[in-house]
């Protein structure tokens, strides 16, 4: 037998023992005081088994673990279920990278202190005049996307940036994230104060960058990780259609909202080519 992996929670060892067993990859478990050791019962099939397992450290929650384990209900009596089990914050740390992180706690620690009485915004909106475009203060280009005015407003950008930050982060690395995250805030935050005015703020038109990008490099590589689903899309895009209408107020970003859904999806198709043209 060959090991594949030691971890600390049984049940996600489970879950990848049933799944490589599915595809008829035998796998067998034990339990030590590091953990549960998966072992693959026939050593000559490593080479597929490797790459599956690499796939499962960057996603071990992924449904089709679950659904491999539901539909094997064959658990090991000599394992003890209950160790390890990773908690509710453990799955939320697992599911974002260090950027993801960081920008989570930028914003609600900038909220936080805008919420005592620091005027953040003074020093962290974007230019107030055309003429300081050009300035020194080049932060204000970015920093705007950090600055939340509601508490829901805030909850609800952070939760979209969670997933689908997290979610690029995790299969497309650190520095994508961070481009996404410097186009989708400063080319948005340039276009809403040349058509709009100074006055905006908020995480959205990053967030609808990575939707953008998410949503056509999933239509473009069907077979890749980075994908979402047509609702979620669709539902995004009507919500930005409410946000044109007028019905959620005047004081939206929408021209910020729309360019960075835009960009998002001019990024991931030219990602989306440049793979394509690699392969051939």
């Amino acid at each position: 037998m060959k090991q594949l992996l030691v971890i600390n929670d049984a049940r996600l060892a489970q879950s990848l023992a049933d799944y490589l067993s599915s595809r008829g990859m035998h796998c067998e478990l034990t339990q030590s005081e590091v953990g549960i050791t998966v072992w693959l019962a026939d050593e000559s099939r490593s080479g597929e088994a490797e790459p599956e397992v690499k796939r499962f450290l960057k996603e071990p929650y992924h449904p089709r673990y679950a659904e491999a384990s539901w539909q094997s209900g064959t658990p090991n009596s000599r394992i003890d279920y209950s160790a390890g089990h990773h908690s509710l914050t453990a799955h939320f740390l697992m599911q974002a990278g260090p950027v993801t992180l960081l920008v989570m706690a930028l914003c609600t620690c900038l909220f936080i202190l805008q919420l005592i009485g620091l005027n953040l915004y003074a020093s962290l909106s974007f230019h107030q005049d055309v003429s300081q475009l050009s300035g020194w203060q080049i932060w204000r280009f970015v920093t705007p996307a950090f600055l939340h005015f509601s508490a829901l407003h805030l909850i609800f950008n952070l939760m979209w940036w969670w997933y689908l930050a997290g979610l690029v982060e995790r299969q497309l690395g650190t520095s994508k994230l961070l481009t996404l995250l410097l186009v989708g805030a400063v080319i948005p935050n340039l276009l809403e104060f040349l058509l709009s005015g100074p006055d905006f703020g908020g995480l959205s038109a990053v967030v609808n960058t990575l939707v953008g990008y998410c949503w056509i490099i999933g239509r473009m590589k069907p077979d890749g990780e980075v994908k979402l689903q047509d609702g979620i899309f669709i539902f995004m895009v009507v919500w930005l259609a409410i946000g044109f209408s007028g019905l959620l107020g005047n004081n939206l970003a929408n021209v910020a909202h729309l360019s960075g859904l835009a960009i998002g999806l001019l990024h991931g198709w030219l990602d989306g080519r440049k793979s394509a043209a690699s392969i051939s």
